[in-house]
């Protein structure tokens, strides 16, 4: 796992980038610019790995534009030792800048090819996170309540059992809304039953979906 010179300057130009965009959470650019993007990637696209935008990985899923996984992770607010729960593992990268955060990581995958490889490629960098393969939407409530859940895939409803799994003030960021365009949606568990949620701009995310897909 090379992470050269060249590699490094772009991900400072990068992290250079998002700040010109807004982002302000300096614990989360540091995160960026510490995790080396380009090896959660297929080869083939390495050139691009520090430009900011989504590209594709195995089993027809993406991994997210940098922006996207800055504003997400700046909307936790992830303090050190904090129990996150991610719903879509995919590559990976998002939960390697959690525990580059200092974030306990506990990260679902329905596809089981992207389960084992961001589990390889993680446990490669020195990464430690706890991951699971199978059906988001049930969460895993065995080792909440969670200080945050975030969820990588576009859903117009936010399941209960997910909700359910979020400690009192704990914190839940989700695309939230159809196929084609989601907003960046905020919830904040204020009580038993009481949540308060808020808008942060317009994104487009692969779809939340049930059940697991083992392509082998």
């Amino acid at each position: 796992m090379i992470d050269d010179f060249e590699a490094k300057g772009k991900r400072k130009k990068l992290v250079e980038g998002l700040r010109n965009k807004g982002i302000t959470d300096e614990e989360v650019l540091r995160a960026i610019n510490a995790v080396p993007r380009h090896l959660f990637m297929d080869p083939a696209f390495l050139i691009h790995a520090y430009v900011d935008k989504a590209f594709p990985i195995t089993s027809g899923q993406t991994i997210s534009q940098p922006y996207t996984v800055a504003v997400q992770s700046s909307l936790l607010q992830v303090k050190r030792r904090e129990k996150i729960l991610e719903i879509g593992t995919g590559s990976g990268y998002q939960a390697a800048i959690l525990a580059e955060m200092g974030a306990k990581v506990y990260t679902i995958e329905r596809f089981r090819e992207l389960y084992f490889k961001a589990r390889m490629t993680l446990a490669s960098l020195g990464y430690s996170a706890e991951f699971f393969y199978g059906d988001g939407f049930e969460g895993k409530p065995q080792y909440g309540p969670y200080d945050g859940i975030i969820i990588t895939a576009a859903t117009k409803e936010i399941p209960d059992t997910l909700l359910r799994q979020l400690k009192t003030g704990g914190r839940l960021v989700v695309p939230l809304g159809n196929s084609l365009s989601q907003v960046m949606t905020l919830v904040t568990r204020t009580g038993e039953d009481a949540f308060d949620y808020s808008g942060h701009g317009n994104f487009v995310f692969v779809p939340l979906l049930r059940g697991t897909v083992n392509e082998n």
